[in-house]
């Protein structure tokens, strides 16, 4: 395992975000980020970028805002939102399989009221600038949402790139869409299924935890693999960004070597 040990605690840190930089995959229908070196180390000896992007791009996280009026915005986030104890779960699926109540409520460690979730679906590994990645990835179902907001939870991270199931948000056939045609016929021609039947309401696990003010990460990478079905105590660092839909996000988990969950009590006053 990739990890930086504190050497008073004893605390392993371990990361979950993708690298992020040029050529980070970007949804469909958004430009690339673009980076530049404004001022360079050969001319000025120092340097400095400019940069210009979509916030979704890469690991990255969403505020109630981005799809809820009046939501709280990134810089509104609370911190019990971006440091705490949870779960980090396997829970496998292929092209276009759908994270349910059913496996929630089956998966150990089990999750409990407060908990921070991360959902590992294996899609990570196919991390790239494709079809398949974007197109054909697992999501969360509507009632795997709602399952998680009466549970409580304070954080969802998946591993997808985007919470809900592809055809169930502008990718395919819904607002705006479909921002892949390919996707919308390969995933009729593939299932024999209408996707307007299947999924007939836009968003609709995202908006559900965004809703009940449950921020949430997408595109959880890193060394996740390393951490299956553990509990563990994440941060998460967004920026402080008034009235900010989303941002990128560097995502931490730490944990203890005897299989702990713990941060250590300070010295007394």
């Amino acid at each position: 395992m990739n990890s930086v040990q504190d050497p008073y605690s004893g605390l392993q840190f371990i990361e979950l975000s993708h690298v992020w930089g040029h050529g980070a995959p970007s949804m469909p229908g958004d430009p690339d980020a673009v980076l530049f070196r404004s001022v360079k180390h050969a001319q000025h000896g120092v340097m400095a970028t400019r940069l210009k992007m979509v916030m979704h791009t890469g690991t990255h996280m969403n505020a109630p805002v981005h799809l809820i009026q009046r939501g709280a915005a990134i810089g509104e986030i609370g911190i019990e939102h971006l440091f705490g104890n949870g779960v980090i779960l396997s829970i496998p699926k292929d092209r276009w399989g759908l994270v349910t109540a059913e496996d929630l409520a089956a998966a150990k460690p089990e999750i409990r009221t407060g908990d921070f979730v991360a959902i590992v679906t294996g899609w990570h590994h196919k991390y790239s600038d494709s079809l398949e990645y974007f197109g054909c990835s697992p999501g969360l179902s509507k009632d795997g949402a709602e399952w998680l907001v009466d549970k409580g939870v304070m954080l969802l991270a998946m591993d997808t790139p985007q919470i809900d199931h592809p055809l169930a948000t502008s990718l395919g056939d819904h607002r705006g869409g479909p921002l892949m045609n390919r996707v919308v016929d390969l995933y009729k021609d593939e299932t024999g299924n209408d996707p307007k039947k299947d999924f007939p309401e836009w968003n609709i696990a995202h908006k559900t935890l965004l809703g009940a003010g449950i921020p949430t990460i997408e595109q959880v990478g890193g060394d996740v693999d390393d951490l299956l079905n553990t509990r563990a105590t994440f941060q998460a660092a967004p920026w402080n960004w008034d009235k900010g839909d989303a941002c990128p996000v560097r995502f931490v988990a730490m944990i203890d070597p005897a299989g702990e969950t713990r941060i250590s009590a300070g010295a007394a006053a």
